[in-house]
């Protein structure tokens, strides 16, 4: 189905996760270290870097800059760290997901499955095939989601695969209010058992790129105690 490529350092995780990868039909290059890591990568060009943050040699975090210096290929990054500021950091080096352990490998297993089908949608789209004439419009924002494109007040920003379809989701349900739950499930799929705690991580590094002043937000609201709201504006 897919190539993935896995840096991970414990051996017996890294043999299991191998093993369960090539039964869903993925061709994986299983590594236990930076530099091999990086050699792969260049080597090979996966579709999708399931990595470890700590690592002897070159640790992840190193590896993710350097990927993203270069590739926007999905990276799922596997670590014991689950603070709210290693999520952050995580995220801000390009991660596309955080998966902390222990996990649930139908759920990581899902995840790959997700971040594949988007990439190879994005990827497969021709020119022929797209209509710019339409968008996801609301609160100024605008969204062309077969190019993964998007502009805030005329001004394109950047955004990585789950703040993009964070956005998507609420654009599509601009002026409603979207549970914590709904916006879980629709991001990580309905069996998600991890921490809540990366959604709302997103939801601060997106209001960081669509709010003026994300500290007095206009746009992306936070609704005490149900979830979130865009504004129709």
């Amino acid at each position: 189905m897919a190539q993935v490529l896995l840096v991970e350092d414990d051996d017996t995780l890294r043999e299991t996760l191998s093993y369960l990868l090539r039964r869903e039909g993925h061709e994986v290059r299983a590594v236990a270290d930076g530099v091999s890591a990086l050699e792969e990568f260049e080597t090979r060009q996966p579709e999708v870097i399931l990595l470890d943050l700590m690592l002897p040699g070159v640790d992840g975090t190193e590896i993710a800059r350097r990927v993203r210096l270069v590739s926007e290929v999905p990276i799922i990054m596997l670590t014991a760290k689950n603070s709210e500021g290693d999520i952050v950091l995580g995220l801000e080096l390009g991660a596309d997901d955080y998966v902390t352990k222990p996990f649930s490998t139908p759920e990581l297993l899902a995840r790959v499955r997700s971040v594949v089908r988007r990439g190879r949608a994005r990827q497969g789209t021709t020119p022929e095939e797209i209509d710019d004439s339409y968008a996801l419009k609301a609160s100024g924002i605008e969204m062309y989601v077969e190019r993964h494109r998007v502009t805030v007040d005329g001004v394109e920003i950047k955004l990585p695969l789950r703040e993009f379809e964070l956005l998507e989701m609420l654009l599509r349900n601009a002026g409603r209010v979207l549970t914590r739950g709904q916006l879980v499930d629709r991001l990580w799929g309905t069996n998600y058992v991890g921490d809540t705690k990366t959604l709302d991580v997103h939801v601060r590094r997106l209001r960081a790129k669509i709010e003026h002043d994300p500290a007095r937000p206009e746009r992306l609201l936070t609704v005490r105690g149900l979830g979130y709201q865009l504004a129709e504006m």
